[in-house]
């Protein structure tokens, strides 16, 4: 099983851009605290990316410091570039949730939203 779940901030606003086939994508990242052995605080910062109607509701409604629960996959991945192969890893949103319900569900932009249900699953 391939599960991940997630809490944080995210570290700035998404990235938006467009798949090859035309599609919405959204890349974030994700601040989430950990406690060392010796209970020092510190943080991960896991690379995010969201697909579809997902990416649409990061563009819309998420900013740097929002707090959410992340729920998606594992994928990792590699690519050539000047020669050589750089790898990565990241967390496939299939879920995005707000954390905190300060500010949670308005749009950081100005727009009609009648009839927006922002529980439906994703």
């Amino acid at each position: 099983m391939n599960k991940v779940i997630l809490m944080g901030r995210l570290v700035r606003d998404p990235d938006m851009r467009t798949t090859q086939a035309g599609n919405p994508m959204a890349r974030m990242v994700l601040a989430v605290d950990r406690w060392k052995k010796d209970q020092q605080q510190t943080a991960d910062f896991p690379s995010l990316v969201a697909f579809g109607y997902t990416a649409e509701f990061a563009e819309k409604y998420l900013e740097k410091g929002k707090k959410i629960i992340v729920e998606g996959r594992l994928q990792t991945g590699s690519y050539e570039k000047d020669g050589q192969t750089h790898y990565t890893t990241d967390i496939v949103c299939e879920r995005i949730e707000f954390a905190e319900s300060k500010g949670g569900g308005e749009p950081k932009k100005d727009e009609d939203e009648a009839g927006q249900d922002l529980n439906v699953p994703f």
